[in-house]
């Protein structure tokens, strides 16, 4: 009889059909092996089943076929569909290290206050004359924390292991962000009291890839700057002013009644959580007719300036 998987490894394979046997493979080749793994194909262009049924006869992999409705929608699908008490988090073109379970399961078990545990990487591929770290990029050294995830001085590589009872708390990855999906995640459970931790071992090779998501500047820090926005404003009605602020720079730029509740927010910081409450019943301010700037808008569809620090690279 089969052992009840320690760890559910969640694999979105959209758009990587033909590398997403090094990845399944990386799964078979790890030391430890009380794991199920999920792949998902979310309506994918190219032919993740034909890729996937070579592995279809090791009765830890499943495959779920679903609509699209982008990567955090994917994943969120995914983990419903798993029974572990961990999710381990790998991208359908990237491969684990063999010690990764091992490492990863080892450090979070050690601690029952942690949310999650990341691990450095080696970049390969596109744009990489040579193999380096992904530390050598993004600065990974210290302790996590909300405010050094928040200043970009603490960066999580997205595949990090996570505690099933602390994702679920937090509802799962935002669907309605395009990128970024993982810092907002990281932001949310280090904002609701959970700890983090990154090991300093390179468990998990990544692959950059043109056309990736993880390729497109301007997509990440769209996905970054809605990411940042949302938090900040979940922060502040957590009752975290001082910590959700700064988040919100440039909000003045989307509307005069922004200016007007940010200009309120910095002079009496007991208002802000009121403000942003009241916010979406407040009717839109006037405008003459042909100018005035963009019109308000409201929700997790907004992107706002793009005015945030450089966003998480996948």
């Amino acid at each position: 009889m089969r052992r009840a998987p320690r760890v559910s490894i969640i694999v979105p394979a959209y758009g990587v059909a033909h590398l997403l046997g090094d990845a399944l493979a990386s799964l078979q080749g790890q030391h430890r092996q009380d794991w199920e793994a999920i792949v998902v194909d979310d309506g994918a262009p190219d032919d993740v089943a034909a890729a996937f049924a070579r592995f279809a006869d090791d009765p830890r992999f499943r495959l779920l076929r679903t609509d699209n409705q982008g990567v955090s929608t994917a994943r969120n699908r995914a983990i419903a569909a798993s029974t572990a008490p961990f999710v381990a988090l790998l991208d359908g073109d990237d491969l684990y290290d063999p010690t990764y379970l091992d490492r990863m399961l080892a450090a979070i078990e050690a601690d029952a206050a942690l949310a999650f545990v990341g691990c450095d990487a080696i970049c390969f591929g596109a744009g990489e004359r040579a193999p380096r770290r992904y530390s050598a990029i993004y600065s990974m050294a210290g302790p996590v924390s909300l405010e050094r995830v928040l200043n970009r001085e603490m960066n999580i590589f997205v595949a990090a292991i996570i505690r099933r009872e602390a994702l679920d708390a937090i509802g799962g990855f935002d669907g309605g962000l395009v990128a970024s999906e993982d810092l907002d995640l990281w932001i949310r459970l280090l904002a609701a009291g959970w700890g983090g931790a990154v090991l300093a071992e390179p468990l998990v090779r990544y692959r950059r890839r043109p056309g990736s998501l993880s390729s497109s500047a301007r997509r990440l820090l769209v996905g970054s700057c809605l990411a940042y926005r949302m938090d900040g404003e979940a922060l502040i009605l957590g009752g975290d002013v001082a910590a959700g602020l700064p988040l919100l720079a440039g909000a003045e730029r989307r509307s005069r009644r922004w200016r007007i509740a940010m200009s309120v927010m910095r002079r009496a910081p007991r208002l802000a959580a009121f403000l942003l409450r009241i916010r979406p019943w407040l009717p839109a301010p006037s405008r003459a007719p042909g100018g005035g700037g963009p019109p308000e808008t409201t929700g997790r569809t907004d992107r706002g300036a793009l005015t945030a620090p450089l966003p998480i690279k996948r």
